[in-house]
């Protein structure tokens, strides 16, 4: 921590001693090391060196900012609108349309937020039967959305 506090700066120490020790821990010599003192200040000396390697060419480096969306055609925000509330309104026309029993479980998950053993028990039936309907009920929904685009 010292050596590492003297050379770098006491405010990030904790921080490269952590990460030499980490380097340490994750190398394959490790186990097999006949002087693991010299092992870890030589990680550290390292990290040292690429600190400042780092450091040297941020120094030297102008970066401009990318903007790859800048000529993309974006569609108007009022035609997104349309869709979205298009496709909630199909949405909403395919839950409507669900039988009464796979509705109700399907709404009981999904806007009431139950877990199927919550709604096994207030409806009085199966797991498998919760199951059931809510596949049927993901299936008929996702069928009447994709058949809207």
């Amino acid at each position: 921590m010292r050596y590492l506090g003297r050379r770098a700066g006491h405010d990030v120490a904790p921080d490269l001693v952590q990460e030499v020790f980490a380097r340490a821990a994750g190398s394959a010599q490790a186990s097999r090391l006949a002087n693991p003192a010299a092992f870890v200040r030589r990680i550290a000396r390292n990290l040292l060196i690429d600190r400042a390697r780092r450091r040297a060419s941020d120094n030297n480096i102008v970066i401009f900012p990318l903007d790859e969306q800048r000529d993309v055609s974006v569609p108007p925000e009022q035609t997104l609108n349309l869709e979205a509330a298009d496709l909630l309104r199909i949405y909403e026309q395919a839950v409507n349309d669900l039988p009464e029993k796979t509705r109700r479980v399907f709404v009981m998950s999904r806007d009431e937020e139950l877990t199927y053993s919550q709604i096994s028990e207030q409806l009085g039936i199966s797991m498998a039967t919760v199951q059931y309907h809510m596949v049927r009920a993901i299936a008929i929904v996702a069928a009447a959305v994709k058949d809207h685009r």
